[in-house]
């Protein structure tokens, strides 16, 4: 597979995940949430890295995945 090929797939990946995220978030739910919270709950919908957002959030990852949880955002592999 040509390089161009495998970014473009990779692209595409991510486009579809970010999409699956979007759409089976509870928004009502994030925007009630205090704003460090509710920030790092949209990173995490849009870039799917929650390591990342738990840290934005200023929470641990368990503490984050739960979180995650009550939002109903999938994780997408």
């Amino acid at each position: 597979m040509k390089l161009e090929e495998l970014l473009r797939k990779w692209r595409e990946e991510d486009e579809e995940a970010r999409r699956i995220r979007r759409s089976e978030a509870d928004w009502s739910f994030i925007e009630k949430q205090p704003p460090r919270i509710k920030a790092a709950l949209k990173y995490y919908v849009e870039a799917g890295d929650i390591r990342r957002a738990a840290k934005l959030a200023g929470l641990s990852l368990d503490e984050f995945n739960e979180l995650r949880k009550k939002a109903n955002i999938p994780v997408v592999c």
